[in-house]
């Protein structure tokens, strides 16, 4: 179907070098965008710029000084972003008892405060040009229910999907559309302490009624249809896609 397409769009995908970010922006370059990919190791953004055609952008979204002039080089190199994927995060998993001041903003400044900046700093160009755009930010059903080990974590995706509906509400006269993807444990690079772990992995298995681990390309697709035309009338959303985790 057409709506579903992203044909002629420019998108910026943060963290799009491995895992999540990497088949979101895969699948979004398949539906026809060009997309735009962040790293904070530049050698990983040099494989992204070669495999999307696009130049190497290799930035720290745990430092909001960089994201000001980092948008603006930006929008003159893309001649404007369309979209924007917050898929960028880091986890520390630990006991709530052994976390530190550091461990908790090491999360709390990739995960909200940085996605905060650079959403605010894409969004201020659409405002003043008078073009609509498309946000989704990558949160999780640790921020919709309570997980063992997550408490930096698990808070900032409550907050971050809370944001999600303070700028739709915000920007929507501005025709700028704001979901949120809360995805179950997904298999990737990020999770992979988690589910190595054989007792903690079939625990977690037995609360997914779908009776499976998400994989990444079940978020992609997520992904895509929200930031599509098809998703025209649906801004505020958090879509969980976590195989019913989320249901009791």
């Amino acid at each position: 179907m057409p709506n579903f397409r992203l044909d002629g769009k420019k998108v910026l995908v943060t963290g799009a070098g491995r895992g999540l970010g990497k088949a979101i922006a895969d699948d979004l370059a398949e539906s026809g965008a060009t997309v735009y990919g962040t790293s904070r190791d530049a050698a990983t953004a040099q494989q992204i710029s070669e495999r999307y055609g696009t130049p190497a952008l290799a930035v720290d979204l745990s430092s909001p000084g960089n994201i000001s002039g980092f948008a603006e080089s930006l929008q003159r190199a893309s001649g404007g972003i369309d979209l924007l994927v917050n898929n960028a995060g880091v986890n520390v998993p630990k006991p709530a008892l052994e976390l530190t001041e550091d461990d908790w903003d090491t999360v709390f400044d990739t995960n909200l405060k940085g996605t905060f900046f650079l959403t605010t700093a894409l969004a201020r160009h659409w405002v003043a040009a008078g073009t609509p755009g498309a946000i989704v930010n990558i949160a999780s059903q640790a921020g919709i229910v309570a997980i063992e080990e997550r408490a930096a974590y698990g808070t900032s995706k409550a907050g971050m999907i809370h944001l999600t509906k303070i700028l739709a509400l915000e920007w929507a006269a501005a025709g700028i559309r704001v979901n949120a993807v809360a995805p179950t444990f997904v298999r990737t690079e990020l999770t992979a302490s988690t589910l190595s772990r054989p007792d903690w992995a079939a625990e977690l298995l037995s609360r997914i009624p779908i009776g499976r681990f998400g994989e990444p390309e079940d978020v992609a697709g997520a992904v895509a249809f929200l930031l599509s035309d098809a998703a025209s009338l649906i801004t505020g959303h958090t879509l969980a896609v976590d195989g019913g985790y989320t249901i009791r």
